[in-house]
C-alpha cells in the first residue's frame, strides 16, 4: 500500500455534513506554534452557524472524541487511537480538522507505528478532501511523510496542496534536510515565495545535523547577506557548526554578534556558547559566560561540568558539580558522567567509585554504557586493567568500541600484552572494520619487541580488508581551518611550508637539539 491516499478521487466538502467547531470551553489542540499559525487567509476549519443550539451536543462529541486520541496519541498507544477514530466514524461523528493534525503528529511522533497506521488516516482525509483544501491538516501529512523517510509521498501531498504558506514550505524543505537530500530542498528553497527566519534555520541546522558544518555557515552568511535577521534557533545551529569546527575566531565573532542582539540573556544560546568555547578548549571563556548568566537550567550546570571534565579541569569541574546541588538542581545521568570523567582524569578513584555508587542508590539513575565507560577509564588510568575488564565483562550491555579501545589504550601504556590479545575477541565482534585497534594493538606488539605478533595483526587487517586510516591535523588561521594529513601536498600553500618545516629542522639541528624523527622521515611518512 504505497500511496493508499491517492487510489479514491477525493469528493467535495459540500457532500458531507461539516462538523461543527470546537467548543470554547476545550482549548483546540494545536502542533504548531504560535509564530508559525497559518495566516487568517488560509484558516479553511469548518464553521457552523452561533444560533445553531442544535450542534451543541455534537461540538462536545467530537471535541471528546478528539481529546481522547490525543491522550492515546501523547502516550504512544497508536493502535488504540486509529481505535478509538474508528469508533468515532462508526459513531456517526464526524472528525474535524484538529482529529487529522492530532493523528498524523501522532504518527510521525511514533514512526515504528505510524508507518503502518498512517497512510490509512491519510487515506480517509484523501477521500473528504482534508489533506488538500485545508492547510494545516496537509502540512501535518507531509511532516509525517518526512519523518517516515516517504519524501516521494510527502512531496506528491505537497504538490496537490491547493493552499500552502511558509508553515507547508519549511516543513517539505525540513523533510528534505532531515533524509539528506540537500539539492532537492535547496531547489524549493530557492522557489518560495516568501522566506522568513525559520525558512533559512531550517537550511543551517540540516546541514549541521547531517555533519556538513562549512556549508552551514555558508548559509548562514548568505542569510546575513540577504538581511534576514536571525532567531536564537539560528544562533544554537551556527554556534554548534562552529565547535564542531573547533573555530574559535569566528566563535569569538560570532558572540559578539549576540551581544549585539537580544540574545544575550537566551539561556539556550548560552548554553550553545559554553559548549562552543570548551569543546574549541576556551574554558576560561566558558566560565565568564556561564556566571553572567542571570538565571541557568539544568544543561546550563552539565555544560560546564562536562566541558571542563573534558579540558582535563578537574577539580574545577567537581566543583561544579557541588555547586549544582547546593543551588537546587538534582543532577541527572549527564551531571555524573561529567564528574566521572572528571574523577578519571584526576586520577580520584575512590571518589569516582564513590559517585558511581550514590548515582545508583542515592539518585536511582540506572548506569547507561557512558557511565560504564568512565568507570572503565577510571581503572584502566589508575593501572588497574584487571578491575576494568571485570567491568567489561559484567556489564548488562554490550560495550561498545570507545570502551574496548579505552581499555586497549591503557594496556599499551601498561604493556600488558595478554590482556590485549583478551580484547580482540570483543574488538572482532565489536568494529571488525575499524582500523583504530588493530593499529594499537599491533603497536602494543612492537613496544614489546614481538615483531610476529604485529605481522600477524598486520595480515588480520590486510584479510579482513582493514585499511590504516590516515591521520588528519588542522590548524584556524582567520577563521579558515586547515587540514594537513601526513605526507600531503595538496594544500595550495604547500611549498611554502615545507621549506619552512626544513629550515626550522636545519636550525634545530644547527643549535645541537636531537630530533626523535628526521626530517626526511616526517616528508616521507604515510
Amino acid at each position: 500500500m504505497s500511496t493508499p491516499a491517492f487510489t479514491a478521487a477525493p469528493i467535495t466538502i459540500q457532500q458531507l455534513s461539516p462538523p461543527p467547531p470546537l467548543p470554547p470551553q476545550l482549548p483546540p489542540l494545536r502542533p504548531y506554534s504560535a509564530s508559525s499559525r497559518p495566516p487568517k487567509s488560509h484558516n479553511l476549519s469548518f464553521k457552523t452557524s452561533q444560533n445553531n443550539d442544535s450542534s451543541a451536543p455534537l461540538e462536545a462529541t467530537t471535541a471528546s472524541w478528539t481529546s481522547s486520541i490525543a491522550l492515546h496519541c501523547k502516550n504512544g498507544r497508536l493502535s488504540t487511537a486509529i481505535s478509538q477514530f474508528t469508533h468515532m466514524r462508526v459513531s456517526g461523528i464526524d472528525p474535524n480538522h484538529v482529529t487529522f493534525v492530532t493523528l498524523f503528529s501522532g504518527c510521525a511522533h511514533y514512526p515504528s507505528q505510524g508507518l503502518f497506521l498512517g497512510p490509512s488516516v491519510h487515506g480517509y482525509a484523501r477521500k473528504i478532501g482534508l489533506d488538500v483544501n485545508n492547510v494545516m491538516v496537509g502540512t501535518s501529512v507531509i511532516a509525517m511523510y518526512s519523518k517516515f523517510g516517504k519524501m516521494g509521498l510527502a512531496r506528491l501531498c505537497f504538490d496537490h496542496m491547493d493552499c500552502k504558506n511558509r508553515v507547508s514550505w519549511n516543513t517539505i524543505i525540513n523533510g528534505y534536510m532531515r533524509n539528506g537530500q540537500f539539492e532537492a530542498a535547496m531547489k524549493l528553497f530557492d522557489e518560495m515565495p516568501e522566506r522568513d527566519a525559520v525558512s533559512w534555520t531550517v537550511l543551517i541546522d540540516g546541514f549541521v545535523k547531517k555533519g556538513r558544518f562549512e556549508e552551514a555557515l555558508e548559509w548562514f552568511q548568505e542569510m546575513q547577506l540577504c538581511g534576514m535577521s536571525p532567531d536564537f534557533v539560528t544562533m544554537v545551529s551556527v554556534l554548534s557548526a562552529i565547535a564542531n569546527l573547533g573555530t574559535l575566531g569566528l566563535g569569538l565573532w560570532l558572540h559578539r554578534f549576540i551581544l549585539m542582539r537580544n540574545f544575550r540573556d537566551n539561556i539556550r544560546v548560552s548554553n550553545s556558547l559554553i559548549d562552543m568555547y570548551c569543546r574549541c578548549g576556551c574554558v576560561e571563556l566558558a566560565c565568564q559566560v556561564f556566571e553572567k548568566m542571570p538565571t541557568r537550567s539544568l544543561v546550563s550546570w552539565n555544560s560546564i561540568i562536562v566541558g571542563l571534565a573534558c579540558n582535563a579541569h578537574a577539580e574545577e569541574a567537581l566543583n561544579y558539580f557541588h555547586l549544582m546541588q547546593n543551588d537546587g538542581f538534582k543532577p541527572d545521568g549527564v551531571s555524573f558522567t561529567g564528574a566521572l570523567t572528571a574523577c578519571s582524569h584526576a586520577g580520584l578513584v575512590n571518589e569516582g567509585l564513590k559517585l558511581y555508587e550514590d548515582m545508583k542508590k542515592v539518585y536511582k539513575i540506572t548506569p547507561r554504557i557512558e557511565h560504564y565507560g568512565c568507570i572503565v577509564d577510571l581503572y584502566s588510568r589508575a593501572g588497574r586493567l584487571k578491575e576494568a575488564l571485570l567491568v567489561v565483562e559484567k556489564m548488562p550491555m554490550k560495550p561498545n568500541e570507545v570502551v574496548v579501545g579505552s581499555l586497549l589504550a591503557a594496556c599499551r601504556a601498561c604493556e600488558d600484552v595478554e590482556l590485549a590479545e583478551r580484547l580482540m575477541k570483543y574488538i572482532y565482534q565489536l568494529d571488525p572494520g575499524g582500523d583504530f585497534n588493530y593499529v594499537l594493538l599491533s603497536n602494543i606488539y612492537a613496544a614489546r619487541g614481538s615483531w610476529r605478533g604485529a605481522s600477524n595483526v598486520r595480515k588480520k587487517m590486510k584479510a579482513l580488508g582493514v585499511q590504516k586510516r590516515p591521520g588528519v591535523s588542522s590548524v584556524e588561521v582567520n577563521g579558515i581551518v586547515h587540514e594537513f594529513v601526513a605526507g600531503d601536498r595538496s594544500h595550495m600553500e604547500s611549498e611554502s611550508m615545507y621549506m619552512m618545516l626544513k629550515q626550522l629542522s636545519d636550525e634545530l639541528r644547527i643549535s645541537g637539539s636531537s630530533l626523535e624523527v628526521s626530517f626526511m622521515e616526517t616528508c616521507e611518512c604515510d
